[in-house]
């Protein structure tokens, strides 16, 4: 397999309306294939959330993530997607989540810390602009002094990857370790006033609002790599809805792994 480059392809932007957490992880496998059976363009999407939630990983075990009581207390919800990797706590307004949908080709010949160092280069470098001090964290994390900012998963499927970031831009630590479990289990030993230096919010790194460094990581990938504004397809769109309510809504695909 011949490997890609970024400027190979006409990106698209898709920068959307609030959306419910199972609607975002069937848009994410209805976007893959598209863009795998070459009837989309690859995709940066930027996700905009509904509702509070906790997002696992298609491999992880259900009980061992999350306190579902503490979720159900705090009215955050609980989907897996189709991605492996870890957990994420998801704030609406709080949390800044985006996709890449590509030909597998863009990563061809680079193993998983390969390929995911290569497509966080461009917010790295967004980030790194706003003065943070910031770098890749083998595998999967984007990290700084002061904590980790960010978390990625990956998945290749149909001849596509699909690879997406969750960043904490401001964050409630003590409702996350509440509902979280893997997180009490690394704090257990520490302090409280400990939690918030594992997961650095953005905010308090850049002192500007949600929307700027929004607005800077697109501005950055359209200059390194060129974006055109992009829309979800009705088809795609009502492809994604039947997912949502079939599937990543069914507590039959949330606890696939108990």
């Amino acid at each position: 397999m011949n490997r890609t480059g970024w400027n190979d392809y006409k990106w698209r932007l898709i920068h959307a309306a609030p959306q419910p957490p199972a609607l975002h992880m069937a848009l994410d496998e209805v976007l893959t294939d598209e863009v795998a059976a070459r009837r989309r363009p690859p995709t940066l999407r930027v996700w905009e959330w509904s509702s509070a939630c906790v997002v696992i990983g298609r491999f992880q075990s259900l009980r061992n993530e999350v306190d579902s009581e503490a979720a159900q207390r705090h009215d955050i919800g609980i989907v897996r997607r189709i991605s492996g990797g870890g957990a994420m706590f998801i704030e609406p307004g709080n949390t800044i989540t985006y996709s890449l949908y590509a030909p597998e080709t863009l990563v061809a010949g680079m193993n998983f810390q390969e390929s995911y160092q290569f497509m966080d280069a461009w917010v790295i470098n967004a980030l790194q602009e706003l003065g943070i001090d910031v770098w890749y964290q083998p595998l999967n994390d984007i990290a700084s002094p002061a904590g980790k900012i960010a978390g990625a998963a990956q998945t290749r499927r149909g001849g596509a990857v699909l690879h997406h970031v969750t960043m904490a831009y401001d964050i409630d630590t003590t409702r996350m370790l509440e509902v979280l479990r893997i997180g009490r289990e690394k704090l257990s030993d520490k302090a409280t006033q400990s939690a918030a230096k594992r997961v650095d919010p953005l905010r308090s790194q850049t002192g500007l609002a949600r929307a700027e460094i929004i607005d800077k990581m697109i501005a950055t990938f359209r200059n390194r790599h060129g974006l055109a504004i992009g829309r979800i397809r009705p088809e795609e769109l009502e492809r994604a809805q039947a997912l949502a309510e079939s599937k990543f809504s069914s507590d039959s695909w949330t606890g696939i792994v108990p």
